[in-house]
């Protein structure tokens, strides 16, 4: 069987996931639109995603899941699209000699500072999922940011190596096909659900939060995260609280 994807490279678009998701009804292999710069990137939340054009990987895949070469999803088990999507950027870096763990729900953080961002689109129908866009940005060979960008890194930051833009996303895109094509099962979901949260952020360490809603400063460890990946914080005394995202802030 050949390649599970195909990549298809653009000078510069508004935003990949807006030309992914385009490709979704008529894709059987995953479809990965890549740009060397993005007019309109975004991030979790309408965010604005800044890359420097050129020097980064700012890329979509578009997956069709029971059809094609992907198995069948029920909606209920949807995050496991964002958990894979971590994981594979997680292993990916790996390969190249870079230590990452995956703060909730998907950022990717290398010593504390933030070398990728995801943002996944999932398409639900009835009681399956029919289709996600992933939308990935990597910094790649950029070292100079600008002020506003919290705490950023890249891989030549870490590595001090220049890499090929081309050779990581064909790294990565064949990881991400090849952990989505395993998600036969509850089993095989439950797996990839024990790999992200063995590489989460902050994971059983005792640090200071925020909350929110409420503007409450408080001490607590991450526990995991719930079925319906709502994270879950040990607060003082033992009790358990339960965040939906932009509702915590890691402080400290």
């Amino acid at each position: 069987m050949g390649k599970k994807y195909d990549i298809i490279w653009y000078g510069t678009v508004d935003s990949t996931n807006t030309v992914a998701r385009n490709t979704l009804s008529v894709i059987d292999k995953m479809s990965v639109i890549a740009a060397e710069y993005q007019t309109a990137g975004r991030g979790q939340k309408g965010n604005v995603w800044s890359s420097e054009a050129g020097k980064n990987l700012t890329f979509s895949a578009a997956v069709r899941f029971g059809t094609g070469m992907f198995p069948k999803i029920p909606a209920q088990d949807q995050f496991a699209v964002s958990e894979a999507a971590a994981v594979a950027v997680s292993d990916c870096l790996a390969a190249y000699g870079i230590t990452a763990s995956v703060k909730w729900p998907n950022d990717i953080i290398v010593r504390d500072r933030k070398i990728c961002g995801i943002l996944i689109e999932n398409t639900v129908r009835g009681a399956m999922l029919e289709g996600s866009v992933i939308g990935i940005g990597l910094n790649v060979n950029q070292t100079v940011f600008p002020p506003e960008v919290p705490n950023p890194t890249s891989m030549k930051r870490e590595t001090g190596t220049e890499y090929s833009a081309d050779s990581v996303l064909e790294k990565l895109a064949g990881t991400l096909s090849t952990i989505l094509g395993q998600l036969t099962d509850e089993t095989a979901i439950g797996r990839l659900n024990g790999r992200y949260l063995s590489g989460l952020y902050w994971k059983d360490e005792l640090h200071r939060f925020a909350d929110c809603i409420s503007g409450e400063e408080f001490d607590g460890i991450i526990r995991g995260i719930t079925p319906a990946a709502r994270l879950i914080v040990e607060t003082a005394g033992g009790k358990t609280r339960e965040f939906a995202f932009k509702e915590i802030s890691y402080l400290r």
